[in-house]
């Protein structure tokens, strides 16, 4: 197995629209988003922070940065998945979400593990 290899995140996302809490009157649409993220590597790895870029349909970019994953740096161990719901606002009933999480391999490695972009739509409104 190549160095590479050993520092892989798999990142998975599935979407929902969250009508009780969004508002499309005042331009406020609230979407939940699961991420699992599977150690497909070789080596332990914990994530650290995490970039987001959110685009909605008008264009407005916004970034975001922290630490960690809802209140949490999760340890992941090789074949194993960690799981949780996140949500965001945007204005406009579409928008597009993607970016990375920065990841420290246990033998003290740093590597990014991509977010591959991903829609938040409310129903019917993608086809």
């Amino acid at each position: 197995m190549n160095e590479a290899a050993a520092y892989m995140i798999g990142v998975q996302v599935v979407t929902r629209f969250v009508a009780d809490q969004s508002r499309p009157e005042n331009n406020r649409y609230v979407f939940a988003y699961t991420v699992t993220l599977h150690n497909t590597g070789s080596m332990p790895a914990r994530l650290l922070t995490r970039h987001w870029i959110i685009t909605d349909a008008n264009g407005k970019v916004e970034e975001v940065r922290g630490d960690g994953v809802v209140g949490e740096q999760p340890w992941i161990r090789p074949g194993d998945n960690y799981e949780y719901t996140s949500g965001a606002v945007l204005e406009t009933s579409v928008g597009i979400m993607g970016g990375s999480y920065q990841m420290l391999a246990d033998d003290g490695t740093c590597f990014d593990a991509p977010i591959p972009r991903f829609t938040l739509s409310i129903p019917r409104t993608l086809h």
